[in-house]
């Protein structure tokens, strides 16, 4: 793992003056870091749902280190918005209602039509390579009928799409949404038979605007496509609901990702 020279610098010489060891620190660090990601990871695959509490003896032994690391990675997933701790009783996945879903899907479409403005100005052979092969992977998932791998395959294209923009702080700020967006776990991609095939011919003729150099044409298309994923997230919702009454209205229950 990569430590910034300069902060490490300026942190062991703070760390020097309070007799503190800054090997030890930095070593705290990575490990911290390494646990923030190992948890995360499990909760937006889904491994780990919302409302699942998360034990910091479980996951230390799980991971094999002390539980000063793991205590400060939920610290850092709490910041994150992927957790919540709840007085006397713990930390627990935090669960992600249709009415913060519709505020999440509002400021993703903003950021990912900046991004395709920014990219459409600067793509370039590598960065439409790697498109492709993004979208390619989620042609692969359709022709095998494999939802869950189209799933993914769709967010790792939203993604680097926006990783490519070359703006690192609409890039932190997206993934942040797109983390917690993984804890509002409904299948809208079974609402319609041809979801699937719809979706990949929206994310084609994004691909087609951006590699033409059309920003209008990309961040039109891009603005149309989250919020026909919003519109799907919805039917699923109220099909969801009208299935099983008991469940509260948008409450999380599926363990598929939104399509879009």
């Amino acid at each position: 793992m990569l430590i910034d020279v300069a902060k490490f610098v300026k942190m062991t010489e703070h760390m020097h003056s309070a007799s503190i060891d800054p090997i030890e620190v930095v070593r705290r660090h990575s490990l911290t870091t390494l646990v923030r990601d190992a948890i995360e990871r499990h909760i937006v695959e889904g491994t780990l749902a919302p409302g699942d509490k998360l034990s910091e003896a479980d996951w230390a032994a799980r991971l094999r280190v002390s539980r000063g690391p793991v205590r400060e990675a939920f610290r850092a997933l709490e910041q994150a918005g992927l957790v919540r701790t709840e007085k006397n009783r713990g930390v627990f996945v935090r669960t992600v209602s249709l009415a913060e879903a519709d505020e999440i899907y509002a400021v993703r479409a903003v950021l990912e039509e900046a991004a395709c403005r920014l990219l459409a100005a600067s793509i370039d052979a590598s960065k439409l390579a790697v498109l492709r092969d993004r979208l390619d992977a989620m042609r692969a998932a359709l022709e095998a009928h494999d939802r869950d791998a189209y799933a993914r395959a769709n967010v790792a294209f939203h993604d680097a799409l926006v990783a490519a923009s070359g703006n690192r702080k609409l890039y932190e700020t997206y993934r942040r949404l797109a983390s917690e967006l993984s804890l509002f776990r409904r299948a809208a991609l079974v609402v319609q038979a041809d979801a699937m095939e719809r979706s990949l011919a929206e994310h084609r003729a994004i691909l087609t605007a951006l590699a033409s150099r059309d920003a209008d044409r990309a961040a039109m298309l891009m603005r149309a496509h989250v919020n026909g994923g919003l519109q799907r997230a919805h039917a699923a919702c109220e099909l969801a609901d009208q299935a099983d009454p008991a469940d509260p209205p948008g409450g999380v229950r599926s363990a598929s990702m939104p399509g879009d």
